[in-house]
């Protein structure tokens, strides 16, 4: 058993979500326009869901981390949001950052 494939994998998720991170507002602002920045947290309608009011869907500005308080969704990072809101894994949803943003290392 090797653990390097698993090594790459990681150091890719890590650049991908570093890169995200050092352009995040904006990024988050584009995929959830609707929302609102409240502190350091953006507010936002969830929209894999029948959501009505901003309030339960919050991004943190600041490390990438979200929650949907009315369901219990959450991730830690860009790419695991961006998965969530185009319904991929997060292992295409880290190309897709890639090839389709620019996010790479």
């Amino acid at each position: 058993m090797t653990t390097k494939p698993l090594a790459h994998r990681h150091v890719f998720f890590v650049a991908v979500n570093d890169a995200c991170l050092r352009n995040w507002p904006g990024l988050v602002q584009t995929w959830l326009p609707q929302g609102r920045r409240y502190g350091a947290e953006w507010v936002a309608l969830n929209p894999t869901r029948a959501d009505t009011r901003p309030g339960s869907f919050k991004i943190s500005l600041l490390d990438g981390k979200w929650a949907d308080f009315a369901t219990g969704d959450r991730g830690g990072d860009p790419v695991s949001l961006y998965a969530y809101l185009n319904g991929l894994s997060q292992s295409a949803a880290a190309r897709e950052l890639v090839e389709t943003w620019g996010m790479g290392a």
